[in-house]
């Protein structure tokens, strides 16, 4: 049997192996990257298309994997228009895969202060759901049908859409090489990929896709991985 893709760099650093019901936002978004640098890292001719064992690079090309813990690896996108009507794909997977992102050039950082943002709130309501490692990913907001959502912070726009299982309509923002921003279960969204935003910028209206009431889910994603907002956040 012919083994999957990639599986020589299986449990090599900056390399991820697929896993069943994987798609590839997911893995993206957990790797604090977008679905499109990896799969063109990789290759892939059909992002829709992974198999379980195939091995990814989750990391741009030439960049020392080893210290993507230690300090971000992805390049600041560069300004780019695409069409208005432009579609992600959706994986065959049990989540469906869609994301959009910049155009990473695979150089290494070379700020010192990629992780000193200027951080805002995305809604005025006060929290109703704090941060947990293991249930609540982020914090989350209750609210009314099309009360605003705003951008945190400036930005790009690395996906909206309805691509990943149990967020709904989700904005994830690329602040810099260290942080993302999700803004799930949106009404409506009021911006489109790679778009560029700034702090305090409505960029949706609160909605309760995929949820059974009227909120805002929200996540800070360091290097990839969730990290509690509130820790962040300007008191208020």
């Amino acid at each position: 049997m012919k083994p999957p893709p990639g599986s020589e760099n299986a449990g090599k650093p900056g390399y991820y192996t697929v896993k069943p019901g994987d798609a590839l936002i997911r893995i993206a978004l957990d790797n604090g990257q977008s679905w499109r640098d990896v799969a063109k890292w990789n290759s892939l001719e059909n992002p829709n298309r992974i198999e379980v064992g195939q091995v990814l690079r989750v990391v741009p090309p030439g960049v020392d994997a080893g210290a993507v813990t230690a300090k971000p690896v992805a390049a600041a996108p560069k300004v780019e228009s695409r069409p208005l009507d432009a579609k992600p794909p959706v994986a065959a997977a049990s989540s469906p895969a869609a994301a959009s992102s910049s155009a990473a050039t695979g150089t290494p950082a070379a700020s010192s202060d990629e992780d000193a943002l200027a951080w805002g709130w995305p809604v005025t309501q006060s929290v109703s759901a704090g941060f947990d490692e293991q249930r609540n990913k982020g914090l989350d907001f209750a609210g009314k049908p099309g009360d605003p959502v705003l951008a945190v912070a400036d930005g790009r726009v690395v996906y909206a859409g309805s691509g990943l299982r149990g967020y709904g309509n989700l904005v994830i923002i690329k602040h810099n090489n260290t942080y993302l921003t999700a803004y799930a279960h949106n009404r409506a969204m009021l911006v489109e990929q790679d778009q560029v935003v700034r702090k305090g910028q409505r960029i949706a209206e609160m909605g309760s896709t995929e949820s059974d009431t009227v909120k805002l889910h929200f996540e800070v994603r360091k290097l990839g991985k969730p990290v509690d907002p509130a820790k962040l956040l300007p008191a208020r």
